[in-house]
């Protein structure tokens, strides 16, 4: 039996995870709801995000935290660019040349760094990695505050973009049906290089907030994309509110079996909830029917 602090204590840590893996599947569900496909790079995006998290550490002695307002902007940058100029004009139209280019772009991103950085595992040395906060008898740990307090921000302000802003319409317009929107003057070339861009400066602030607590290795990306994908498929295909309250509940799920189960079975909880969902409520909780 475990005592009541050390439940809770599991239950705050569950959460506060949940909240990193949310802003990552904010990434795959914002992409899979405008474009229809699921990103095969995004794994890889994000573990290139995370190198160049700590090269700006290593190299120059930027902060974490602080490498998110250049990194974020840099990673839509080349998001924008790498669907403005290869998905789209590769793929002519077809979905399924999509998913074959975005695998295509996944294997060269891992390669390159492995060619650049080796399969060694590498991390950031910061004190404030060790860092705790105490509320009564709880241990917090104040790397993992920080990563939830900015997740629930880029969540908001995604939310905000898109539905307060022009560019938000013009994307939901496209979701919803590519070919009106394109008749009442929307480029949707562009929305969906927007999206794309999006979709990536998530990926960048993902790693600014994980770098601090975890590691990178040109394979890391994998094993977030497994667990974004079951977010992305709890919350809804496409629901950003989704993604954020699946990500919440995964985290809890992930730290409870951890606990119970031990650590090295923890993500046994996760693949249960996704074979469930897919039995019992396949369009996810905020879903729609196609």
């Amino acid at each position: 039996m475990y005592s009541p602090t050390i439940l809770i204590e599991a239950v705050i840590n569950g959460l506060l995870t949940g909240a990193i893996y949310a802003l990552i599947a904010l990434g795959l569900t914002l992409v899979y709801g405008v474009l229809h496909i699921i990103n095969f790079a995004h794994g890889a995006i994000l573990a290139s995000a995370m190198f160049a998290v700590w090269g700006l550490k290593t190299l120059f002695g930027i902060d974490p935290y602080l490498s998110i307002l250049v990194l974020a902007t840099v990673f839509f940058c080349l998001g924008y660019g790498v669907q403005r100029l290869i998905i789209g004009p590769a793929a002519k139209g077809e979905d399924g040349n999509i998913l074959l280019i975005t695998l295509g772009i996944s294997i060269f991103i891992e390669n390159a760094l492995l060619a650049g950085f080796g399969s060694d595992t590498r991390s950031i040395n910061s004190d404030f990695a060790f860092s705790i906060v105490e509320a009564g008898p709880f241990l917090i740990s104040s790397p993992r505050l920080v990563g939830f307090a900015g997740s629930l921000i880029v969540t908001a302000l995604l939310w905000f973009i898109m539905s307060r802003t022009d560019a938000g319409k013009a994307i939901r317009a496209v979701a919803r049906e590519k070919l009106g929107a394109s008749l009442m003057g929307i480029d949707v070339g562009h929305v969906y290089a927007l999206t794309f861009g999006l979709g990536c400066a998530a990926l960048a602030v993902a790693a600014g907030l994980l770098m601090p607590t975890f590691y990178v290795n040109p394979r890391i990306g994998g094993a977030f994309v497994n667990i974004a994908f079951t977010i992305v498929v709890l919350g809804g295909m496409g629901s950003i509110p989704g993604a954020m309250i699946g990500g919440l509940l995964i985290g809890l799920v992930e730290s409870l079996s951890g606990l119970l189960l031990g650590e090295s079975l923890g993500q046994i909880g996760i693949f249960i909830i996704f074979i469930l969902v897919l039995l019992l409520k396949p369009t996810g909780l905020f879903g729609a029917k196609a």
